[in-house]
């Protein structure tokens, strides 16, 4: 909270700074100086100075934006300062629990279930009723690992388009919310635009959620980075290579920048992610070869993601 605050503290003086100097420079135009009528030589010499102002605010903008964007990118810095590995029977899907800091001391822990889509695939478990635990479903299904699914409305109805078992349970929505798609097709899971995504190629599971956070490597731009909340999300990496994941209270901004992180995600570079429901929607769900793990959802949901065997 102390970074945001501070974020917000410079980006407000920044803009009162400017909006005083573009005030004066009003008055120079529109008004008179020591009261006489600005014309003739006088005329002249105001319009250089106001035209020297113009530059000079120019300049103070563009330093200020790039000043306020570069302590912003440093504040962003995350480190991974502990991690553990647990596996599933048969080491097919690892789960990570990642503690990292921020520059400015901030915490987050991660849970992360990494697989491959070679050995595992993802399930997407619909639950009309809403009335069933994660833990019970996770069970129920045999599933290696899960995480809550995508948004859903007061009536449990699914928001955005949810295929399970092959079948369209709800249509694709054109929302600036519903940014991606994470499909299963031929057994490849993909993390998609949703504009990218069709229901042509006959996935047999897809969720449709947002926003994207992670696109080519990079965190996305313009995130929220004021309001902290339990997160889920999946991801895409190289090589065949994808997880499921929750983190501890962050900001969109924060999911994003942890993501793209090195050290939190060690089993390769993080190409495609998209957030799932969180808040009290957000829980996760690991068989462990020694234990389950288990942080369960706050609420009942409609859906879910699992990894199961294929």
């Amino acid at each position: 909270m102390a970074r945001a605050r501070w974020l917000r503290l410079c980006t407000l003086g920044a803009d009162v700074g400017l909006r005083m100097m573009n005030s004066f420079l009003a008055d120079l135009r529109r008004r008179k100086i020591h009261g006489v009528p600005v014309t003739g030589t006088r005329h002249a010499i105001c319009r250089g100075a106001a035209r020297r102002s113009r530059n000079i605010t120019s300049a103070l903008r563009i330093s200020l934006a790039s000043w306020i964007v570069s302590a912003a990118a440093a504040q962003a810095q995350w480190t991974a300062v502990s991690s553990e590995s647990d596996f599933s029977s048969g080491k097919a899907v690892e789960h990570r629990h990642v503690v990292a800091r921020s520059a400015s001391g901030d915490e987050a822990t991660l849970d992360v279930a990494l697989f491959s889509w070679k050995r595992v695939t993802l399930r997407v478990i619909d639950i009309p009723a809403a009335d069933t635990s994660m833990e019970a479903v996770m069970q129920r299904e045999d599933a290696i690992a899960g995480v809550n699914g995508g948004y859903f409305d007061p009536q449990y109805a699914p928001v955005g388009l949810l295929v399970s078992r092959g079948r369209v349970i709800a249509p694709q929505q054109k929302a600036r919310l519903l940014s991606g798609v994470v499909s299963v097709v031929n057994g490849r899971v993909q993390v998609q635009r949703a504009a990218e995504f069709s229901v042509k190629t006959k996935p047999t599971a897809a969720r449709q959620c947002g926003p994207f956070l992670v696109e080519a490597g990079k965190a996305m731009p313009g995130l929220n980075n004021s309001r902290r909340a339990r997160r889920t999300f999946v991801l895409t990496m190289s090589g065949e290579r994808a997880a499921i994941g929750f983190c501890s209270h962050v900001t969109l901004a924060e999911l994003a920048a942890l993501l793209v992180t090195p050290q939190v995600i060690a089993s390769g570079k993080v190409q495609r992610a998209l957030n799932l429901d969180g808040g009290s929607s957000s829980g996760f769900w690991f068989a462990g070869e020694r234990r389950p793990f288990s942080i369960p959802e706050q609420k009942t949901v409609r859906d879910f993601l699992a990894i199961v065997p294929r």
